[in-house]
């Protein structure tokens, strides 16, 4: 087993300087232990075995229940229009945006 690092204050200066975070010295020091805490757990899994282990994108053999993509008959333009209170020439009337 290998000997438990912290992660480095440099490193975590980067990383919350990155994320916009203002961290405190005594935040610090507990995230420093956490992190490394973290990073050696990964470092574990890297002793595993997984010569005959297939990659995986999903843990469960999931299939696709979405019905088949088949065109259908859309709204006609009245239809679409038909429960807007703010219609003009034919079109959804919105507020304006951009200034002049």
């Amino acid at each position: 087993m290998t000997k438990q690092e912290d992660f480095s204050n440099e490193e975590l200066n980067k990383l919350a300087k990155l994320a916009l975070l203002d961290i405190d010295e005594k935040e610090k020091e507990k995230l420093s232990r956490q992190l490394g805490d973290i990073l050696n757990y990964f470092k574990k899994l890297n002793d595993l075995n997984t010569d005959n282990v297939e990659p995986t994108t999903h843990a469960l053999d999931i299939k696709n229940v979405y019905r088949k993509d088949e065109p259908i008959k859309s709204l006609s333009k009245k239809e679409t229009l038909a429960n807007s209170q703010y219609i003009k020439d034919g079109y959804f009337k919105a507020p304006r945006i951009l200034k002049k």
